[in-house]
């Protein structure tokens, strides 16, 4: 940690200067210093137990430019190394049983210490999901989203379970130690309290309250802050966080790239990737990547949840007064909740539905994506399926996601699938197709209302929510089939061979899954699951290895899949394809996308409809709204994403014109092989 092999013992001569210089050790003898050690450096210190000094030359550069001799100031050292141009000063009880790199600065602390075997946050249970317990989860600073989830929710599969955290236990014991570590270039500037925490290289540790038992991890790409009154216990916060604002976090995981602050509590739970939390308060939360909440009076309890963005009020509850708060909600990827809504727990919600209202009974609606789930004034819930698909909130957030990635460091714990439209969500709107199908055929005309899953569907819709699901099942299976013809297109030999072809070790499952925001065929999550039961996957590294490779296979899994789903919807098998039948699926893509993307202008067009003007001009006259809204929120037509929704068209265009050139140029071929 000091970079230094060697050390030596004081001489007199320093030990007098030292003394001069309002210094006092209870033992010189068990002082060492780094040769070129300058004594001037030392002043008005307290010095116990084996303490080791670098070399104090050079100045620390703090956060904001500001620079400061390094030395030892108006301390109380005990039982410490301390780099080469380190800054120790005005430690208010002590500083103890800590390894301090090279360039750190750590001033007007009251208290810094670190106990006999002490965890740094490792081997802290959660109780996450379930408030009543069940499905704990074991924090360790390696820990990912997809280990989490697995060892959360696979509860069926003791056997897995068992190893999962054989695994993170043999890791935990791996970090027990007798001190602690502040790592290079690491700034922690008044805290009054510092307990057990272990700080990594270039943290900001500013004005925190108190820290107990966790760790910060941080490195020069991606450096992590802690800040103003913040109270931690029992935590690990990952690299290129930001934890401030007054937090109150315990029993708490906050992975790579998030935010918290602004007096947000939290407990029991884990944050992954880029989850941004303000205000309001979690309770046995498992947060997977991208959950936000940003505003008051918002609690999120005993939930799953991943790009998920919680409306100001919202509400759950996971309590029924009889055998504790044992309840469960899932509301599966990309679902938003109201202002003001409120879920009964036990629930689950299809991937990217809106939620409205108070709802007062539970529901199931998992398989039915983007639906619009409203509460009645009977707290009965009211549901159009399918509803959101042409919403531009959907468009907006596929293209945001990967955009808001904050993760800096090279190693990017949590696997991401980003994508809106896949076979997780595609295979959900098949069934849901069918499904809605079935009932539309079973039901009496005279019957108004329809039960799907808990809630009401009125009979009318069931052949809307047909077409909006078909709308986005052909978008996704055309536009798959018609970026391969592209590239068989683009092979200069004209046989197909330089196209992309499906690897041979590529997976079929006819229902993917979706695990932390990772998707893959159910196939892999089932193998990776048997290699752990087994053994074959022992470790941290291989199980990182393991999904690593599952990400890698994403794009020859979904083309297996897209391939058997296109012949099932279309009768169209891609063994062989005619250039005919490719010039139909390019002309049919651009036929059912440009409507798509005009649903969705037309969607963006109700911001600047007569009721979106209510309010502008004020003091104004008449004459003055049209100018106040011109100004403040611009002309439909030269909206930003307006333009791109219909460059988009133009550019879908310009790809089946070529599609058609191209194909009309082969001679003596007449299938495309994808």
């Amino acid at each position: 940690m000091s970079g230094h092999e060697t050390f030596r013992v004081l001489t007199g001569r320093e030990i007098e200067l030292l003394r001069m210089q309002g210094c006092f050790a209870e033992d010189w003898g068990r002082i060492e210093v780094a040769e070129g050690f300058d004594p001037a450096s030392v002043r008005n210190s307290h010095f116990s137990g084996s303490v080791r000094l670098g070399r104090f030359a050079g100045r620390v550069r703090l956060p904001g430019g500001f620079e400061k001799p390094s030395g030892v100031y108006n301390a109380v050292v005990s039982n410490c190394t301390i780099g080469d141009d380190t800054r120790i000063s005005n430690i208010g009880v002590h500083i103890a049983n800590y390894d301090i790199a090279e360039r750190v600065c750590i001033e007007n602390v009251a208290t810094m210490q670190t106990n006999p075997g002490a965890t740094f946050g490792n081997g802290v249970e959660i109780s996450v999901l379930n408030e009543a317990g069940g499905r704990e989860i074991l924090l360790f600073d390696r820990l990912s989203a997809q280990f989490a989830y697995l060892m959360c929710l696979h509860r069926y599969r003791p056997k897995l379970i068992d190893r999962l955290r054989g695994i993170a236990r043999e890791y935990v014991d791996s970090i027990r130690a007798d001190r602690g570590q502040v790592g290079t270039g690491a700034s922690i500037c008044s805290a009054e309290e510092i307990i057990d925490v272990r700080i990594g290289p270039f943290a900001t540790v500013n004005h925190t309250s108190s820290l107990r038992n966790g760790t910060i991890l941080s490195s020069q790409e991606a450096p992590t802050t802690i800040g103003v009154k913040v109270i931690a216990e029992a935590f690990i916060v990952a690299e290129s966080s930001f934890v401030t604002g007054g937090a109150m976090l315990s029993k708490v995981f906050v992975g790579q790239g998030c935010q918290i602050g602004r007096q947000y509590s939290a407990e029991n739970s884990a944050f992954f990737a880029n989850c941004e939390a303000f205000h309001g308060e979690a309770c046995s939360v498992f947060a997977g990547p991208y959950t936000v909440t940003h505003h008051k009076s918002t609690l999120l309890i005993a939930g799953l949840f991943s790009f998920y963005n919680a409306g100001s009020g919202t509400n759950e509850s996971n309590h029924m007064y009889k055998l504790g708060p044992a309840h469960e909600g899932k509301l599966l990827r990309g679902t938003k909740t109201g202002s003001f809504s409120y879920l009964m727990w036990p629930c689950r919600v299809g991937p990217f539905s809106v939620v409205l209202g108070k709802h007062n009974t539970t529901f199931d609606t998992g398989d039915l994506p983007f639906s619009h789930l409203e509460a009645r004034s009977d707290g009965r819930c009211a549901m159009i399926p399918g509803f959101h698909l042409t919403t531009v909130g959907t468009v907006r957030d596929e293209a945001k996601w990967p955009k808001r990635d904050r993760r800096k460091g090279v190693t990017k714990r949590d696997a991401i699938s980003f994508e809106v439209f896949s076979p997780y969500v595609i295979g959900k709107m098949i069934k849901a197709s069918r499904h809605l199908k079935e009932l539309q055929d079973a039901t009496d005309r005279s019957v108004e209302e329809v039960a799907v899953g808990g809630t009401l569907v009125k009979r009318l819709l069931l052949r809307t929510s047909q077409k909006y699901y078909r709308t986005g099942i052909e978008m996704y299976l055309l536009e798959k089939v018609v970026q391969r013809i592209e590239a068989a297109l683009d092979d200069p030999a004209g046989d197909g061979q330089s196209a992309p072809v499906s690897a041979v070790d590529a997976v079929y499952s006819e229902d993917w899954v979706d695990i932390a925001g990772q998707l893959m065929p159910r196939k892999r999550l089932v193998d990776l699951e048997d290699a752990l039961e087994t053994g074959s996957v022992a470790t941290l590294d291989a199980f990182d290895a393991a999904i690593t490779n599952i990400s890698k296979h994403y794009r020859h899994d979904e083309w297996v899949w897209v391939k058997k789903a296109y012949e099932q919807v279309f009768g169209v098998s891609l063994a062989d394809l005619t250039d005919e039948q490719a010039c139909e699926a390019a002309r049919m893509l651009l036929k059912v996308r440009s409507k798509f993307l005009n649903l969705v202008t037309a969607d963006a067009q109700k911001e600047f409809d007569e009721s979106s003007r209510l309010g502008f001009g004020q003091d104004g006259e008449a004459g003055d709204v049209e100018r106040d809204f011109r100004q403040v929120r611009g002309l439909y037509e030269e909206n930003q994403f307006v333009l791109e929704m219909k460059s988009s068209i133009d550019r879908l265009h310009r790809r089946i014109e070529r599609i058609e050139q191209a194909i009309g140029q082969r001679q003596g071929t007449e299938r495309i092989h994808l």
